[in-house]
């Protein structure tokens, strides 16, 4: 089977290449930046079971011309496979070449245009050609980017330019390299697919030979082996990850050897428990431990207004309930912890595949150090972290999970201890609850919740004086949230038709004595994330 290896050098966006890649069915692998190419890596003599066919060099939060700059092995320029550096991934084939790259005196970032120039000639034995068939003669891009190419290496020509007036698409006179100075992978580049897949089969020749289904086979397979006889433990949350994670492991080992603890924070969504319990219950589940735990959730987040430290908190007391309730089952130590981790949550968390991507923010189930303890322990599953939300629901339904589970929105991990910005009381929970539960079921009653990739609501820490009748008001104001993405990695705010918007607002105001104004948060990620915290 063909392969092509993505190179990590700490993008935000370096696990949607891969992923972009499989969609076209050809089997990618993202591996550390500075990972030494070895043999066996690379396979190039086709005797193993995934020949590479070409090499993508990815962005970075770093400039090449500083330490913390990761270096690819050099061996990449002798080895004659095709190459395509993007952003950073550009830069450093630049820079290790002898051109020079310097910092632009303003930051390119967004939808920027990119013109393709017709005067140059076609050289490169007809792979400029095949590559270019990918691009419009003139495009809007996705730039992220602080330096530029101010000279380009010896070999290197610019066939495109940014409105802007820097180097934006770079190819080699003789080698099989190319550059982006802009990321194809987003949703937000115009033909950003096409230029990829021009790369991927236009240049690399590469065959697709890779599903889904042959994902969960390989997966099964390696989960079967890892863990054995052992018992397994996987915390589950009742979102879309935790329960096909679970529905995974049920599919895989013996019912009997799969434990589910579910707790009840009491930062949950209205009836999940009752929701949670039946979905499981169906799928198969044996051994479901409820743990009801509001009281010690409430009282680890008392006095605490820092979205991290909220996070941090939440994360440790999960792992220390989960640690007294394996002691109070029985479990033997030999029993693995699963999570539902997606990439996004390693990407967000600073983790990635290698060390160079930046913090985001924590998450539960990977910025603990409970959690970090538990991972360097090597007792750790986590089927899902090479996957992103729309490749976690194909793999659900493939395996079974209900299509009314596999469609729910996204919930985070520390539940709406994030929705409620500043301090969390149970008062605040149950008004917060009320209104998310009301903008759900009319998100649905209505016909845009299939839509939607995430909506729910955020209660500000401030109130604002209204009018109930002739009593003057002085209530919570609530914010709604409401995005299309197709990876969560980027996001553009929903359309909601003005009428619509003013119902649900004038319900949930009319329903929830303590509201007493509603907002409706427009922006995009970025520059803000999807949850406000």
């Amino acid at each position: 089977m063909d392969k092509i290896i993505v190179l990590d050098f700490g993008s935000q966006t370096t696990q949607l290449i891969g992923r972009r890649i499989r969609d076209m069915g050809v089997y990618s692998e993202v591996i550390p930046g500075d990972t030494p190419l070895t043999d066996e890596i690379l396979n190039l003599d086709g005797s193993g079971p995934d020949k590479v066919r070409g090499i993508i060099l990815s962005g970075s939060p770093e400039s090449v011309y500083t330490e913390e700059g990761a270096v690819p092995d050099q061996k990449i320029y002798t080895l004659g496979l095709p190459l395509l550096g993007i952003c950073y991934g550009l830069q450093r084939m630049n820079y290790d070449q002898g051109g020079l790259v310097e910092p632009l005196p303003k930051r390119e970032y967004g939808r920027i245009g990119v013109k393709i120039h017709s005067r140059n000639s076609i050289t490169n034995d007809g792979l400029a050609a095949q590559f270019l068939v990918g691009f419009s003669p003139s495009f809007t891009a996705w730039m992220s980017h602080g330096d530029t190419l101010t000279r380009l290496a010896d070999g290197f020509r610019e066939y495109g330019i940014s409105d802007t007036g820097y180097p934006a698409v770079v190819i080699h006179d003789i080698m099989p390299w190319f550059g982006l100075q802009f990321h194809p992978e987003v949703t937000h580049c115009e033909r950003g697919i096409e230029i990829l897949s021009a790369f991927v089969f236009g240049v690399c020749g590469a065959s697709a030979g890779w599903t889904m289904e042959q994902y969960v086979e390989e997966v099964r397979a390696s989960l079967a082996m890892r863990v054995g006889n052992n018992p397994v433990l996987l915390l589950i949350s009742g979102g879309v990850d935790s329960t096909v994670a679970g529905a995974l492991l049920l599919k895989t080992l013996p019912p009997d050897q799969v434990h589910l603890m579910y707790m009840d924070t009491g930062l949950m969504r209205k009836d999940e428990t009752k929701t949670v319990k039946a979905a499981l219950e169906k799928l198969g589940a044996k051994h479901l431990h409820i743990i009801y735990c509001e009281e010690e959730f409430l009282t680890a987040l008392k006095g605490l207004e820092e979205p991290e430290a909220k996070r941090k908190a939440i994360g440790d007391l999960f792992i220390t309930i989960q640690e007294r309730e394996v002691v109070r089952l029985g479990l033997p130590d030999s029993c693995f912890l699963a999570q539902g981790t997606l990439y996004t949550d390693l990407i967000e968390s600073g983790k990635g595949v290698g060390k160079k991507a930046h913090l985001i923010k924590s998450h539960h189930n990977v910025g603990s150090p409970l959690v970090d303890a538990k991972r360097k322990l090597g007792r750790i599953i986590e089927p899902l972290d090479k996957l992103y939300k729309d490749e976690v629901r194909r793999l659900g339904r493939i395996i079974g999970v209900d299509e009314e589970v596999v469609r729910r929105h996204p919930f985070p991990g520390p539940g709406l201890a994030v929705r409620i910005l500043g301090e969390v009381t149970k008062e605040k929970c149950g008004i917060l609850r009320d209104a998310d539960a009301i903008f759900i079921e009319e998100l649905k009653r209505r016909g845009f919740y299939d839509e939607i990739w995430q909506a729910f609501a955020v209660l500000l820490p401030i109130r604002s004086v209204g009018v109930a009748g002739d009593v003057r008001k002085y209530g919570w104001v609530l914010a709604l949230r409401a995005i299309v993405s197709s990876d969560g990695m980027t996001a553009d705010v929903y359309p909601f038709p003005t009428k619509d918007l003013l119902e649900i607002s004038t319900l949930i105001t009319n329903t929830v004595k303590d509201i007493g104004r509603v907002t409706y948060d427009i922006s995009s990620k970025p520059p803000a994330t999807i949850e406000w915290e």
